[in-house]
C-alpha cells in the first residue's frame, strides 16, 4: 500500500472528513515519525511495531571489481521491529480447506 492508497482508504471509511484533511493528517503523522527518528528517538505504535535508528559504524570494505580496500563512512539506518500483535496476526494459520 502506498501513501495515496492509505489516504483513499481512510477517506472511504470516514466520509464525514474532507479528503484534503485526511491527506494532511497522514502527512503530519509521517513527518513527526521522521522528525523523531532524525533526533535519534524511538517511535512505538502499540500493537503495530517500533521504529528506531541503528548506527552502522565506519568500516573498510572491498571494491568488488578491483579488490582494493575502500573506506565506508559511518551511517545511520532506520529500523522497524514488528509488534507482537502484528507478528501474531501475520503468523496465524489459515483454516484448513474441506
Amino acid at each position: 500500500m502506498i501513501k495515496s492508497e492509505l489516504v483513499q482508504k481512510l477517506a472511504d471509511e470516514n466520509p464525514n472528513l474532507f479528503h484534503r484533511d485526511i491527506e494532511r493528517i497522514v502527512s503530519i503523522v509521517f513527518q513527526e515519525i521522521e522528525n523523531a527518528l532524525a533526533r535519534g528517538e524511538r517511535v512505538e505504535l502499540r500493537g503495530f511495531g517500533a521504529f528506531s535508528v541503528k548506527r552502522r559504524p565506519a568500516r573498510i570494505g572491498r571494491n568488488p571489481r578491483s579488490g582494493e580496500p575502500v573506506h565506508i563512512a559511518e551511517k545511520y539506518a532506520p529500523f522497524f521491529k514488528a509488534g507482537k500483535e502484528l507478528r501474531d496476526r501475520l503468523n496465524r494459520r489459515a483454516p484448513a480447506a474441506s
